[in-house]
């Protein structure tokens, strides 16, 4: 096998909340999610199950937010790695990363990116700042050890 599989696996983050959540499947940070979206809360154990079927996931980077227990105690029984994640101002990266993705056309493009408004929910770039997080926080630990190790 090729990719996260044959090392340390799949990253699979989730920005959680009372009637829907995001979710975004990564190997690395700032790159394209294998997979992602937005499901139902009540769903979300058994698309989790369905995505570890055909990868390793290694870890579940879950947001930190309001409704983290709730969906921490739907995630338990699967049996994977749950890392919190702080998810502050995820919803405004997660809106310029939207935008990023699906540049504005026509007369939107005229308006300032600030005041522009996605035409869907972005829970599902949200997941994927989380899990972004998580890897960026990994990093930094390698580093700070590393650093540690060298003096």
């Amino acid at each position: 096998m090729n990719g996260p599989e044959a090392g340390r696996g799949w990253v699979l983050g989730i920005d959680p909340g009372t009637r829907k959540c995001g979710f975004a499947l990564i190997a690395a940070a700032r790159t394209a999610p294998l997979d992602s979206g937005i499901v139902p809360t009540a769903e979300l154990p058994e698309r989790i199950r369905e995505l570890a079927r055909s990868r390793q996931i290694r870890v579940v980077a879950l947001g930190g937010g309001t409704h983290t227990a709730a969906v921490a105690s739907l995630v338990a029984p699967l049996g994977l790695a749950v890392r919190i994640v702080d998810e502050s101002e995820t919803t405004l990266l997660a809106r310029q990363r939207y935008f990023e993705a699906y540049p504005p056309r026509g007369w939107r493009r005229l308006v300032p990116q600030g005041m522009l408004l996605p035409p869907r929910p972005i829970d599902d770039f949200a997941a994927l700042l989380i899990a972004e997080r998580f890897l960026d926080g990994e990093a930094e630990a390698l580093a700070d050890e590393a650093r540690a190790a060298g003096t």
